[in-house]
C-alpha cells in the first residue's frame, strides 16, 4: 500500500507529467486561458488517461502472452482514439457548453502525448494493474493540477499586472510554466518512481 501511495504522490508532484516531463503542452497552453475551461479539460484528460491506462494494461498483458508486443503501440493508439470519441459524444450530448468551449482541443486529446506516454511508462516500468491504475490517475491529476494552476495565474495576472505587449498570451504562459516547473523540483525528494 505504501508503494502505491508513493507512486501516486510522485506522479502528481515530483514526476508531474506536465511540469517535469514537459508533456501535453499544446492543450495546456491553449486551454489555460481561464480556470473554468482548464478544470473541464483537466477532468476530460483525467477520465481519458485513467481509463486508457486501465484498459491498455490487460491488453498489453495479452500481447505479451502471445508474444506480439510489437503491436502494442498501435493497439494503445486505437484504445485512446475510441475513448476520446466516447468522451466527445458524451459531452456533446450531455454537456454541450463544455463541448463547445473545448472546440478543436477535445478531439486533440487523442494526440495529446500524455495519454500515450502513460501507457508507455507503465510498460517500461513493468507496473502491475494496481500500479498502472494509480499511476494513470496520479499523472492525469498532475496534468490537471498544472493546467488549473497556469489558468489561475493567467487570470490573476490579467487583473493585477501589466504584462509587456511582447509577452502577452503564450509568451507569459511559457514563463509561468518555467517558474512552476522550478517550483515542482522542490518535490523531488518526496517520492521516487524510477
Amino acid at each position: 500500500m505504501a508503494h502505491l501511495v508513493e507512486i501516486f504522490t510522485a506522479s502528481l508532484l515530483s514526476h508531474n507529467i506536465a511540469l517535469t516531463y514537459i508533456l501535453g503542452m499544446c492543450p495546456l497552453i491553449a486551454i489555460s486561458t481561464n480556470v473554468k475551461n482548464a478544470k473541464g479539460m483537466g477532468l476530460a484528460v483525467v477520465f481519458v488517461v485513467t481509463l486508457t491506462g486501465i484498459i491498455n494494461w490487460p491488453i498489453y498483458v495479452l500481447l505479451k502472452a502471445t508474444n506480439t508486443t510489437q503491436l502494442s503501440l498501435l493497439v494503445f493508439i486505437i484504445t485512446i482514439a475510441a475513448t476520446v470519441q466516447f468522451l466527445e459524444l458524451f459531452l456533446e450530448k450531455f454537456i454541450p457548453a463544455l463541448y463547445n468551449a473545448f472546440g478543436i482541443f477535445l478531439p486533440l486529446i487523442t494526440v495529446n502525448c500524455i495519454v500515450l506516454a502513460v501507457s508507455l511508462f507503465f510498460v517500461n516500468r513493468a507496473y502491475t494493474f494496481a500500479e498502472t491504475a494509480i499511476f494513470s490517475f496520479g499523472s492525469s491529476l498532475g496534468w490537471m493540477l498544472a493546467i488549473v494552476l497556469v489558468a489561475g495565474i493567467r487570470e490573476k495576472m490579467a487583473w493585477v499586472s501589466d504584462v509587456p505587449r511582447g509577452l502577452r498570451g503564450k509568451g507569459i504562459t511559457f514563463i509561468i510554466l518555467g517558474i512552476l516547473s522550478l517550483a515542482f523540483i522542490g518535490f523531488s525528494g518526496l517520492a521516487n518512481i524510477q
